[in-house]
């Protein structure tokens, strides 16, 4: 029986492109594609981190990967543009149906597991309208390791204290799917973007283009 469903945060319950509009403020008509980049370079920093065992918070990967960015599309990053593009990080628009789904969703345990640092993640929730139906937000800074390796997924089956097939994982990301699969969590893979399935040899156990397909596991 599942006893918690526990929630990716960057991509499955917010919008990391809602940063765009504050994008496009400082770099009109560039927001589309300073976003796009430097959420990819986000990733691709974190993955080359966890490789290189050259751990850093979330929080410093993504001003890296922000800096890149902008030097990426030709444009002058200043410090108080860098600012107010770190805050809109703590103010990211939840995909549309995420609080309704949330609020038919209490008689489980709602967790937040990201690799968010506390002072990106913790802030982002506070400020969402779905602060209230979250019981705790955990981040894989608490043990230095990035999802999708083994050691994060571990670290939030012993915060939780629940065995592993009682606990539900949603995410967006194809890798952290496959992460938490190969694990050993139950998953549902939040498909977003209508991509293909993996060529891997370890699959979602169910599939949704959003969070709507959670309310089949109400009790």
């Amino acid at each position: 029986m599942v006893k918690a469903l526990v929630f990716d945060a960057y991509g499955t319950l917010f919008d990391v492109h809602s940063v765009r509009e504050k994008c496009n403020e400082w770099f009109p008509e560039q927001g589309e594609a300073i976003s796009q980049t430097w959420r990819e370079k986000q990733l691709n920093y974190f993955f080359l981190r966890q490789l290189m065992e050259r751990y850093e918070p979330f929080d410093q990967v993504t001003r890296e990967a922000l800096r890149y960015a902008c030097k990426a599309n030709d444009v002058t990053l200043r410090d108080e543009a860098e600012e107010e593009l770190m805050e809109a990080y703590l103010n990211l628009d939840l995909f549309e149906e995420v609080e309704e789904v949330l609020s038919q969703l209490n008689d489980k345990k709602l967790v937040v597991f990201s690799n968010g640092s506390p002072v990106m993640i913790d802030p982002l929730i506070d400020r969402s309208d779905i602060s209230g139906y979250i019981d705790d937000v955990l981040s894989a800074d608490g043990v230095k390791q990035y999802k999708p390796v083994p050691a994060a997924y571990y670290y939030a089956q012993q915060e939780l204290g629940i065995e592993k097939e009682d606990i539900l994982f949603m995410s967006s990301n194809p890798w952290d799917i496959s992460g938490a699969a190969s694990f050993g969590f139950r998953t549902a893979w939040i498909n977003r973007n209508g991509l293909p399935k993996e060529e891997l040899d370890i699959q979602p156990e169910v599939e949704y283009e959003n969070l709507k397909g959670l309310l089949e596991w109400r009790d």
